[in-house]
């Protein structure tokens, strides 16, 4: 319920603040939103980081079904932070975050300090890959609100895939910023386990056992298969064209259901970023790269 009355908070409080300059409703809307993502940090059993289209909704659907049968409950059911754990308190209350709003709330920029004590699963994928991906989430899903308070090129302009992977603010240069700033509070956070968008696409059922086995959550190996399955690339597009899980809001539904490009699961491709551009700027994308700590594996081998 405490959840709830801050989003209403800051909803109420935006509307009031209407007549400020863009600045200033940018910071203190990032401010109010860090708050709620703060209190549910302070909550949670554990954290899955990720940037945005890393791989996280599937990830999700493989943790819900995982989840769902440990507690006997509908496939429809979401995880959503604690909803299953208020169910059955066996489960966990799973945070997921990119660490954006957070650090406008704590101050802490640079430093994961708010993060110690917490067990962390890093979702990390090629920031090639994630680049593209973020272009078509911007292009047709991603509310113009939403562009501004994050910085990403302004709802309407004219940019292509190119432009978009090379902006300093959403492209490949951030997220090349994002993992090694990872990479260096790693050792100081201690509990953190990367986790690969490209060896989940190759041994799902390895790596998410991997996931609940960090995580303490006991499941059987035939449950984490029933929870690959059905989280397949096949049943999850057909999932989102039939809006099957409820209470999902948005998250798990096409922008349009005539564009193929609109949807939450588009192609799941591992090396996709090649399909939209040359060999002169897959070289170039190649360099931005080898900017990221190899802890991550990333690079001209990169497959």
């Amino acid at each position: 319920m405490a959840d709830k009355v801050r989003v209403v908070i800051r909803h109420i409080v935006m509307l009031l603040c209407f007549w400020l300059p863009a600045a200033r409703r940018k910071k203190i809307e990032r401010w109010l939103r860090g708050r709620e993502e703060f209190a549910r940090l302070q909550r949670c059993d554990w954290v899955l980081m990720s940037w945005g289209k890393s791989g996280r909704t599937w990830l999700r659907v493989m943790l819900s079904r995982a989840y769902t049968l440990k507690g006997g409950f509908e496939a429809s059911e979401l995880l959503d932070f604690d909803n299953l754990k208020k169910r059955d308190s066996s489960l966990p209350a799973v945070f997921f975050t990119h660490n954006n709003y957070l650090r406008d709330y704590t101050g802490n920029q640079r430093s994961k300090r708010h993060f110690q004590g917490k067990r962390i699963v890093l979702l990390v994928r090629d920031p090639r890959d994630v680049a593209v991906s973020q272009f078509f989430q911007w292009q047709y899903r991603m509310r113009p609100n939403k562009k501004f308070i994050n910085d990403y090129p302004p709802h309407g302009a004219s940019i292509d895939a190119w432009d978009f992977v090379l902006d300093k603010e959403a492209g490949v240069p951030r997220i090349v910023d994002y993992f090694n700033g990872w990479a260096s509070a790693m050792p100081e956070l201690k509990n953190v386990l990367v986790v690969r968008y490209e060896d989940m696409r190759r041994q799902p059922a390895e790596v998410l056992a991997k996931i609940l086995a960090f995580t303490h959550t006991d499941v059987t190996p035939q449950q984490v298969q029933e929870a690959v399955d059905f989280a397949a690339y096949e049943n999850m597009k057909k999932m989102e064209q039939d809006s099957f899980f409820k209470g999902s809001g948005a998250r798990v539904k096409p922008g349009d259901k005539a564009n193929p490009e609109s949807f939450k699961v588009r192609k799941a491709k591992v090396g996709g970023y090649r399909d939209h551009f040359d060999d002169e700027q897959c070289a170039m994308l190649e360099g931005m790269v080898a900017e990221l700590d190899p802890v991550f594996g990333y690079g001209e081998q990169t497959r």
